[in-house]
């Protein structure tokens, strides 16, 4: 945890069975109960999170990281400082970065941590 907000470790794998164990139905996501069935356009990806996402930094998925810097209302000179002002933008204001190893390009996600505990993110303590 950082001295603004946590920040949790997954490998690709993790984050991979994390998105699993969800389902999304009428713009709500929501964890899966075991022996429930779910209709196969519920699955959660990489993409149907990000709309839940506070921001984001993917490989998969255009996390717009100089928009989401100017929705802020902040400028950075370099890709990296932009991510950076974001990230302790949000971790400021209870929202979890979660950072994904094991993939070829970076992979961050901050998450409201509200929405984390929710969902069960899996590392997130307390």
């Amino acid at each position: 945890m950082t001295d603004q907000g946590p920040v949790i470790t997954l490998s690709a794998d993790a984050w991979e069975a994390f998105l699993a164990t969800l389902f999304e139905r009428d713009d709500r996501l929501d964890v899966r109960e075991a022996g429930v069935t779910y209709a196969p356009d519920e699955k959660v990806d990489a993409w149907t999170l990000s709309a839940h996402a506070e921001a984001l930094r993917s490989g998969e998925v255009d996390g717009d990281v100089w928009g989401t810097l100017q929705d802020i209302e902040e400028t950075a000179g370099s890709e990296e400082d932009a991510w950076a002002k974001i990230v302790a933008f949000y971790l400021e204001r209870d929202c979890v970065l979660v950072q994904v190893q094991g993939y070829d390009e970076p992979e961050e996600w901050l998450l409201s941590e509200a929405l984390a505990r929710r969902l069960a993110l899996p590392g997130l303590r307390g």
